[in-house]
């Protein structure tokens, strides 16, 4: 029935392409980035990507193939998406999700257009031997997602008591001032995809976006971090801490440098910080964070930041380990300067 389903919900068109500049950045319109467009391929770097064979990010294109054969697979599991590639190919290449596959003929420009139901496993393309696959842009956007938040009041949301932040809808969005503070979503939710728009209304603020958390607990969970804080060269050190995919036994810490202050936005926050700057503080920027089992990622305004496993032993609490069970999703109300929005807050919910 699988089969079936995916068969009726898939549609895809390849068209010829104009030809444009080679090496084009990879980015979106702050429109697109509202409307939950997430780039899998950033132009510079292969992050988030597992590539068993040959494949490196050049002149804006993520070329795959070579000598031996390559498969390289996203580490970010998602639902129901719309999908957009444009490439350049050689006979024998491959794009699978789950159940389909998708073959791409040889040609010098090509677009593949699809929608992919739910579930729709990793996203990998493979390459065989002697051949090439040259990726000139990758996005989709998750579909199926349901509002968390009516534009109007706190319905559905629930603020922690005996704290001093002022949560309040103002301008059809949830605005946060001064802390520290905590509210908190009605239901509970383990693996999902959630997006959201932020803004800070100030000058280096925090706040973040914890889940998985705690019932009747404070601010007790992941957190993905909010704070625009950013230096031009990588002067914070972070450790970061190394456990056993297996066994979960701690292997060791490392010392890594990066530019982001406090974690940057994006972080999930002690674990691992945000690999680059993307959001400003004064606008409005997309935050989309993406957890199912361990794994963890997220986006700011379309480019993804993190991609995170945690191998930690197993426990019902985020702070001492890998929580897997469902829990409330809030916003953080930080320090008396707290002075943030949220506004266009969706979610769907992902198969385990």
């Amino acid at each position: 029935m699988r089969w079936l389903f995916l068969g009726v919900v898939t549609t895809a068109c390849l068209l010829p392409l104009q030809a444009g500049d080679k090496g084009k950045a990879q980015s979106l319109t702050p429109k697109e980035a509202a409307e939950g467009w997430l780039l899998l391929f950033d132009g510079d770097t292969t992050f988030g990507w597992n590539i068993a064979g040959e494949g490196r990010a050049r002149e804006g294109q993520l070329r795959l193939g070579g000598k031996e054969r390559t498969v390289a697979t996203h580490a970010t599991v998602f639902g129901s998406v719309q999908l957009e590639l444009e490439y350049m190919c050689q006979d024998g290449a491959r794009l699978r999700s789950g159940a389909l596959t998708f073959e791409l003929a040889s040609t010098k420009r090509g677009r593949l257009e699809t929608t992919l139901g739910d579930p729709v496993n990793q996203l990998s393309f493979e390459v065989p031997a002697g051949h090439a696959l040259v990726i000139d842009k990758l996005r989709l956007k998750p579909l199926g997602l349901k509002s968390l938040f009516n534009g109007k009041d706190l319905s559905g949301w629930n603020v922690f008591p005996g704290k001093k932040s002022v949560f309040a809808v103002k301008d059809g969005a949830i605005n946060v001032l001064d802390g520290p503070g905590d509210l908190q979503t009605v239901g509970k939710y383990g693996d999902f995809l959630l997006q959201l728009e932020c803004i800070s209304n100030g000058k280096h603020l925090n706040s973040g976006v914890f889940f998985r958390c705690r019932p009747n607990e404070y601010q007790n969970g992941y957190e993905a971090q909010v704070r625009n804080q950013f230096t031009p060269e990588p002067t914070q050190e972070y450790t970061v801490e190394e456990y056993d995919p297996k066994t979960h036994r701690l292997m060791g810490k490392k010392k890594i440098k990066a530019t982001a202050v406090d974690f940057g936005t994006g972080a999930i926050y002690r674990r691992v910080p945000a690999r680059k700057e993307v959001a400003k503080d004064g606008e409005w920027f997309t935050m989309t964070v993406v957890a199912q089992g361990n794994h963890f990622a997220t986006w700011v305004n379309g480019i993804q930041v993190v991609d995170w496993v945690d191998n930690r032993p197993p426990s019902d609490n985020a702070r001492t380990g890998y929580r897997k069970e469902a829990g409330h999703i809030s916003f953080q109300g930080h320090d008396p300067t707290t002075n943030l929005s949220f506004k266009n807050i969706r979610i769907a919910e992902l198969r385990p």
